[in-house]
């Protein structure tokens, strides 16, 4: 007889025991001749060493479950007892589960293109129209990074451009002044990390969100850093942002250049990025457009009509 103390590392335990601790209890009965005694992220198992290793397997296997697709049912608890593969993991293509258990996969040619070209290099120019899925794709990629320890942290970051308003008249202290421009960034990451665990990460500085002035003099390594709104830099920002890249690092850039807020006559620091890096080896450049929109079908239709309007004016200047 032997007892361990196996240890939830990364999951919410509650996701893991089951409501009322009904996985808990499944447990117990598909290894009878075990005693097993949870409590919060700890289990001790007393027991017969052979029957122990096999349960260990078992919990490590239901464990990475519950922290790729942020669910687990007695369905999956049974498939991995038989060491069956389970219907989530039978599905192709999927970049992470949300924390309802939907899965996020590219939804059309250009955003796999984008996924493709996440695996192929390290950094990744992502432009197109709004809701296109540019920042929420790039945010899965680096949340599945992290999952599957590909990266130790993920750097989110945006310029903090008055886009008509002025900070200074935004109540409160600098980070409440700053925090909603960056809540766009927190949206996508709530719907894809279970609250507390989030929270928790953000303590941790596993999780970073900060505008992109914060940026300069540090060097990215380890990590999956993630530039929003990049048409909104200037030159020498962006320039700052894509020389912090650091070993073992992944940089995705996103922006649409129909929505600059920078003061008339400055250059887009994104359009002369483009501009500048097009054919640098290691850098991959993908183009979203109109058919790429996963927002309501009126949003498609708004861009078309302001594309249109937009080349309709070039023609006559």
């Amino acid at each position: 007889m032997i007892e361990k103390h196996i240890v939830l590392e990364d999951i919410d335990p509650v996701l893991f025991y089951g409501i009322n601790n009904t996985h808990l209890q499944m447990l117990k009965a598909l290894f009878p001749k075990l005693r097993i005694v949870a409590r919060d992220n700890v289990i001790r198992v007393l027991g017969d060493e052979e029957q122990m290793a096999v349960f260990e397997e078992t919990v490590e296997n239901m464990r990475r479950h519950v922290l790729m697709y942020n669910s687990i049912n007695e369905e999956n608890i049974l498939d991995i007892a038989k060491g069956r593969k389970t219907k989530e993991d039978s599905v192709k293509g999927v970049i992470v589960y949300n924390i309802s258990g939907k899965p996020i996969k590219s939804r059309s040619a250009n955003q796999q293109e984008l996924v493709d070209a996440y695996d192929k290099t390290d950094m990744i120019f992502a432009t197109g129209p709004a809701g296109t899925g540019k920042t929420y794709l790039s945010i899965a990629l680096a949340v599945k990074a992290l999952k599957e320890k590909q990266a130790k942290k993920i750097i989110l970051s945006r310029p903090a451009v008055e886009a008509g308003e002025k900070l200074g008249f935004l109540p409160g202290d600098m980070k409440e002044k700053i925090d909603p421009y960056l809540q766009p960034l927190y949206d996508a990451l709530e719907d894809m990390i279970p609250a507390v665990k989030l929270q928790d990460m953000m303590e941790k500085h596993i999780i970073q969100i900060a505008p992109l002035a914060f940026m300069r003099g540090r060097t990215l390594s380890d990590a999956v850093v993630i530039l929003d709104e990049a048409q909104n830099t200037t030159s020498a920002q962006i320039r700052m942002f894509l020389t912090r890249m650091g070993w073992n690092t992944k940089m995705i850039i996103t922006g649409d250049l129909t929505q600059v807020d920078l003061p008339r006559g400055t250059e887009s620091g994104l359009r002369e990025a483009l501009r500048v890096l097009k054919g640098v080896e290691g850098i991959s450049f993908v183009a979203m457009n109109a058919k790429d929109i996963v927002r309501h079908k009126l949003v498609t239709n708004i861009v078309k009509a302001f594309d249109k309007a937009d080349k309709k004016e070039k023609q006559t200047t």
